[in-house]
């Protein structure tokens, strides 16, 4: 059997359990899939693009996971509502939701076209509440459920992206009355806000963009950079029976940079916080700027 995910959970933690992670094609989302999948659950990946949920479900599969993909735009009420139902009609059940999906680009809202600005909020904003609107009342209404939604670093704006930074806020918002809402069905409702992660994405950008975020990693607490299983760590544990006291709730995986005043005492200058990667098919980062900055396997 292929090498599998390291997880710090214990094997079998979601035995017999069913999770549907959106954007599980790249990134964070593929990341949490697998980690998930190497905790004895029947993850559904989904996305638009199938061809890169195939690749991550032969992944899976390789490492002795179980994985089956859904295609979906989250911006479609239908077909989302279809997606549920061929979940439920293939697993049986649905007790975990992974709001992953979401995308953004680079630009200053002042030369912002109007639809930017209604596409990124679609997507991020309305496709998380669709996707968590649907699962409630297909399956978790009646049996209970965890949530998980997906935010960034929003908290004092974010230049550059300030349509990602307000749909975000907006699904904070929305996650505290699905918790109080839905409570009453045993469902919990929670918020992951990572940093800047080192995942695939961030090659995404311009060369520039690169530079500059990656000259920026050492202006924060932690003098780095998040890698993927720090956040699928958070995941998971929020989608745990551990949590089950824990809801409305975000839990902010960002190594201190909300702490802006950090800015003031020489960032750069001391050791920072040693990195956890468990995540066997991690990006390899060489040749980027990033590349000084990724970690060595097992967090060394």
């Amino acid at each position: 059997m292929a090498k599998s995910f390291d997880s710090v959970f214990r094997p079998g933690l979601f035995e017999g359990k069913t999770i549907l992670v959106t954007g599980g094609g790249t990134g964070l989302g593929r990341c949490t899939a697998h980690e998930l999948a190497a905790l004895g659950a029947q993850v559904v990946i989904a996305a638009r693009r199938a061809e890169l949920l195939e690749r991550v479900a032969a992944e899976i599969a390789e490492a002795g996971g179980k994985c089956s993909t859904a295609s979906v735009n989250i911006r479609d009420e239908r077909a989302i509502d279809a997606m549920i139902a061929t979940v439920l009609e293939r697993h049986g059940r649905l007790d975990g939701l992974v709001n992953n999906a979401g995308g953004q680009f680079v630009a200053k809202l002042a030369e912002m076209s109007p639809n930017g600005w209604r596409t990124v909020i679609d997507l991020n904003l309305n496709g998380t509440y669709l996707v968590s609107r649907a699962a409630y009342r297909a399956w978790m209404q009646e049996h209970g459920g965890a949530i998980v939604n997906m935010l960034a670093d929003i908290w004092t704006g974010y230049p550059g992206m300030g349509h990602m930074s307000a749909a975000r806020a907006g699904i904070e918002n929305m996650t505290f009355t699905m918790s109080m809402e839905w409570a009453r069905s045993d469902v919990r409702v929670n918020c992951i806000a990572p940093g800047t992660i080192l995942s695939n994405g961030m090659l995404t950008y311009t060369p520039d963009v690169q530079r500059r975020t990656a000259d920026d990693a050492f202006n924060q607490p932690a003098a780095r950079f998040g890698t993927e299983s720090e956040v699928s760590a958070a995941i998971v544990f929020l989608l745990s029976p551990a949590a089950a006291f824990i809801t409305g709730e975000t839990i902010k995986v960002d190594g201190g940079a909300q702490f802006q005043k950090f800015r003031l005492i020489e960032p750069g200058k001391h050791r920072g916080l040693t990195p956890w990667n468990g995540f066997h098919l991690t990006t390899d980062f060489s040749g980027s700027p990033y590349e000084r900055l990724a970690p060595k396997d097992g967090g060394e």
